[in-house]
């Protein structure tokens, strides 16, 4: 029996070390996953929970690949002995926290590469040869704050906005090949992903003024406090993906938390933006308890910060 072939971007922590993991040590042993690492030097977590876990022989292979580098992408394609890639999860990306007016061009421009161009250069890949065999899944890890925009993250924001866009079109398009395209779109997720931000937690607050360095405050108070109520385990993600990879018929979306469902469908019922606008900035910045200001969207403490990709 062929084992689905699947590559992972992004697996040095996080949601695609997990994925790795979890799909390589199957019970029914019927994956074959390529785990991908911008720096090899960086697999021993990888290398040494595949052991405990016990992940068959040739279940699991590591390459390099930097969604930066087109050439790093098709040498990593190129490597892939079985000549196809059956499932793909574009998971790799990058955060940036903090004033827009503070942000590094080098840091911006980075986060714009990681997760925009370098989810695209992974694509132009690996769509090709799926087409042709009329046949493939790609999985791409999304985030609520792609689906909203969320305060101090505008940079991170834009870039997952652009790949809602990209996803969205090419899954209009790709049903006649056999091609299905899902977004597993992710609340907080415990991870290192806030400890690799781009520049850092907030960049050079110095260069801001005191009224956003207090708003800063305020958001970071009310970042911890979500984590505490609302951060899922990545095994908890994972399961989201399995669900996407084993559809008969796969979505373009699947939420791995609905607990900030009613401030995206208030983007949808008032297209002016202004009661999404409102109630975000009285879910973070208000001075009432998180709770009652969120008790007027009928649901939870809302305004959850950006996913954790990896």
């Amino acid at each position: 029996m062929d084992r689905t072939v699947v590559l992972i971007t992004g697996c040095s922590s996080g949601i695609g070390l997990h994925l790795a993991l979890r799909l390589a040590s199957d019970p029914s042993q019927r994956f074959k996953v390529y785990a991908t690492l911008r720096d090899l030097r960086a697999q021993g977590p990888l290398r040494e929970a595949a052991q405990s876990r016990g992940c068959p022989p040739g279940s699991l292979e590591m390459l390099q690949l930097d969604v930066r580098d087109a050439d790093s992408v098709a040498a990593a394609r190129a490597r892939v002995t079985e000549g196809r890639v059956d499932v793909l999860v574009c998971n790799a990306g990058r955060g940036l926290l903090g004033p827009l007016e503070v942000q590094e061009a080098g840091a911006v421009g980075s986060v714009l590469d990681v997760n925009v161009a370098g989810t695209v250069r992974t694509l132009q890949a690996f769509l090709p040869d799926m087409k042709r065999r009329r046949s493939g899944r790609v999985l791409v890890t999304g985030s609520m704050g792609g689906l909203m925009g969320l305060p101090f993250n505008a940079v991170y924001c834009a870039s997952k906005f652009a790949i809602e866009g990209l996803c969205e079109s090419l899954a209009v398009m790709l049903p006649p090949f056999g091609v299905h395209v899902s977004l597993i779109e992710c609340g907080p997720v415990r991870t290192a992903f806030q400890e690799k931000l781009e520049g850092g937690p907030g960049g050079a607050l110095d260069g801001a003024d005191a009224e956003t360095r207090d708003l800063f405050s305020r958001y970071q108070r009310h970042l911890e406090r979500i984590f505490q109520e609302a951060a899922q385990d990545p095994e908890e993600v994972t399961e989201v993906f399995l669900a996407a990879l084993r559809a008969p018929r796969p979505a373009l979306r699947y939420f791995s938390t609905e607990r900030f469902l009613p401030l995206v469908r208030m983007r949808l019922t008032d297209p002016s933006g202004r009661s999404y606008v409102a109630a975000m900035h009285r879910a973070v910045f208000a001075d009432e308890p998180a709770e009652e200001s969120a008790a007027d969207l009928g649901g939870p403490a809302l305004g959850a910060p950006s996913a954790a990709p990896q």
